[in-house]
Formats: C-alpha cells, structure tokens, sequence
C-alpha cells in the first residue's frame, strides 16, 4: 500500500541510497518538515573524485522546498563527509540540492522562474525569506548559464551604455546585433570596458579578429578601445546618436533665439521632431512659424538635411550629399550647427562607414527600453552585480539547467 514515506521519496526524486524516512506536518506553524537518510552501510563517493571513500562523520542540515499548499516545506538530512585518500575529509553530494545552496533545486527552479515576472523584493516576501538569499541563487544561476555561452561568428556588434541609477552608476552593454542578444555587461563606460569584453569575448571562444563592424556612439573612450583591442573592425557611429547630438544643436538655436523672439515660446519639442511625426496641432504651428524668417527653421532644416544623408543607399551618392550637407551648414551663420559640422567632419570615416554596413544601435535601444523597464519595476538593484545578473537574465538568451518541472 503505496504510505506517506513513499509518496514524498517518490515526489523528491529519490534513489537509493536516500530515502525519507518521516514527515513532520505541524499545522499550528503551516510547517512540513521532510526527513530523509541515507541508508546504512552504502557506499559514499568523493565530490571531487568520485573514489568510494569511508564515511568520516554527518552534519545535520536543512534546506527550504517548495511549499506544499499552504505549508511551509523543509527537508532535514544528516550529510555524510567523506574521508577521500587523496582530498581529505569532503561533504559529500546529495542530489537535491547544489552545494553551499540553503534551498533545495526545484525551490530555486521555482524562484528562477518566477524572478521573470516579479521583483526580487516582491520574491521574498511571498516567500518569507530576505532578498540576498534570492539574489544569491539569481547571480549563481545567471553566472554559470552566461559562462556556457559561446562567442563565436560573431560579426557585427553594438556597444552602449546605461545607468543603474539615475545619472550614475553606468555599465556598458556589448550586443551581437545579428542575434539581438547582450554578450556582455561591465561596470564604467570608460576604454577599459573594452579591455573588459575582448578578455571575456575570447574567454568564451570568441576571437575578435573575426568582428567586422562595431556600432556605437562618438565616445573617444569607445573609439580608442576598439582601435586598441577590436583592430580590425570598422567602427559605424549610430546614427540615433549622430542626429541626437544635431538635435542639441537645433535646440541651442532655438533657445538663442527665443531670447529675443518670443514667438519661439513653447516650441522646443517641435523642432525635435520630424516632420511626419508632428499632431496636427505642431503641424499647424510649424507652418505658421514657417512664414517667419527664422534662424531656428534654418537650423531644423539642416537637420532634415542630414537625415535624409541615411536613406541613400549608393556610397558615392550618400558622399556628395554630405559634403553638400557640411557646405550648407559651415555657411549658415549658426554658430551651433557650424560646430556641429566640424563634429561631424571628425567623425567622418565612422559616419560614411553606415552607407556599407547599414548597422545602428536600434537592436541596444530596444534592449535599453527592455532593461530599463525591469528596473522601474523593481526600483532598483542595489549593486551592480545584481544588475548585470538582470541584464543577462532579460536579454542575453540563456539556457538554464534547471529541474525539469521548471525548465
């Protein structure tokens, strides 16, 4: 007759020589507590050998389970320690939980799955247990899931950063842009994140000789990092950022402007958009300011200018059409958008490169947004680590040997 002894071993998964031996349920706490031993005189095995090895002593040790509707579960076990010829006295392995761990694995399974959909704060609580816990079983997971990443044919990647708080705390996100994946994330924003990535990149099988094309904004940290570790790839400047910078620019006219030209009052996110994408209301305002003879609407129109440099395809085409473009703006008389030609101008080379490799940073904004949403939603991650664990978690793709219940 199938008892409650056979029905928790079966539950747990357990092969000779573990078997559970009583369970505890008290209802006055919502607690159930799972015994289990090991049967007596069976052989134990070095963790780091595998040699059959005499039984030295037991430590008693509890781990948490998952509950068993509403009660509470821990399991209880006396775990042996081997005395291995060759290692010395070792806590042998028992099947239900890793190492170090104070929760069983189909309880982290279970925290892994749910740690997708809810803060780690939210976690605890449910679970009644403090959030390092939880962080802990999170970086372990994500650590060893990122480490069994491959990094090879990779040929085009996007280099960004993005804050853990607001206006500090940065790390650098490193995106294969054909896989839309994070490859990888490290504290700073400074040349050294570079250094960082090529040590890691060919850790893991990449080989960076093989990276043709790398898009990231004009940061001349990023630029000598890759000059220095990425050699041979073409460094592509986004064009989000190449028109952002233009963009402060426009609006430097505009906030002259407006000093002696009232009528230029309220008009700021106008000038930043493009014309297509004005209400109908800024479409209505923008013809009536178009009537005036505006140093703002030259400076919006010399953005449109450079814009329309991205959607030429021919190389020799999209050329002249910059050079007429830095023409135009070195003699518009605005003081911003001649600075911003010269910006231009030293970037020359990484600006020209999009007309061949037509990549940008979009796949790293998109990642950004995904990010940076986890973030609002958990108010935060404390550390860095525990962010970068996050990062990897939402948007590097991992593979994750959980329990199968979980998997």
């Amino acid at each position: 007759m199938f008892n409650e002894i056979d029905l928790f071993t079966d539950a747990l998964g357990l092969q000779k020589p573990w078997k559970v031996t009583n369970v505890d349920f008290n209802i006055n706490e919502s607690r159930l507590d799972i015994y289990i031993e090991r049967e007596v005189r069976s052989k134990v095995t070095c963790p780091v050998c595998g040699k059959e090895s005499s039984v030295h002593d037991s430590k008693e040790r509890t781990w948490r389970h998952l509950n068993f509707f509403q009660y509470k579960a821990f399991i209880h076990c006396k775990v042996p320690r081997c005395n291995c010829e060759d290692h010395g006295i070792k806590q042998v392995n028992v099947p239900w939980t890793r190492k170090g761990a104070g929760f069983t694995l189909l309880f982290e399974a279970f925290i892994m799955t749910l740690v997708r959909n809810m803060p780690v704060n939210a976690i605890a609580k449910m679970i009644n247990t403090s959030s390092g816990r939880i962080w802990r079983i999170i970086d372990h997971y994500v650590e060893v899931a990122h480490a069994s990443l491959e990094f090879n044919s990779i040929a085009n990647i996007g280099i960004d950063e993005t804050s853990n708080k607001r206006g500090h705390d940065y790390i650098t996100l490193f995106v294969d842009l054909d896989e839309s994946k994070v490859l990888y994330a490290t504290a700073g924003k400074d040349a050294s994140t570079i250094d960082s990535f090529k040590k890691a990149f060919e850790n893991q099988g990449g080989n960076t000789a093989e990276i043709e094309n790398v898009s990231c904004d004009m940061s001349p940290a990023f630029i000598s990092g890759i000059n220095k570790n990425i050699p041979d790839a073409k460094i592509t400047f986004d064009k989000f950022h190449v028109i952002q910078r233009i963009n402060k620019e426009v609006d430097t006219v505009r906030r002259d402007e407006n000093k002696e030209n009232e009528i230029l009052k309220g008009t700021r996110y106008i000038w930043l958009k493009n014309p297509e994408n004005l209400t109908v209301n800024q479409l209505e305002q923008m013809q009536s300011l178009s009537k005036s003879n505006l140093k703002t609407l030259r400076a919006y129109n010399i953005k449109l200018s450079l814009q329309e440099f991205y959607t030429i395809t021919d190389p020799v085409a999209a050329e002249a059409h910059l050079k007429k473009w830095f023409f135009w703006a070195t003699h518009s008389k605005l003081k911003p958008m001649i600075d911003a030609a010269y910006f231009i101008k030293r970037h020359w080379e990484g600006i020209m490169n999009y007309t061949n490799t037509r990549i940008t940073n979009g796949v790293l904004e998109g990642i950004n947004s995904i990010i940076q949403a986890v973030k609002r939603r958990a108010r935060g991650y404390g550390t860095t680590k525990h962010f970068i664990s996050m990062v990897y978690l939402v948007s590097s793709k991992l593979e994750f040997n959980l329990p199968n219940a979980f998997a």
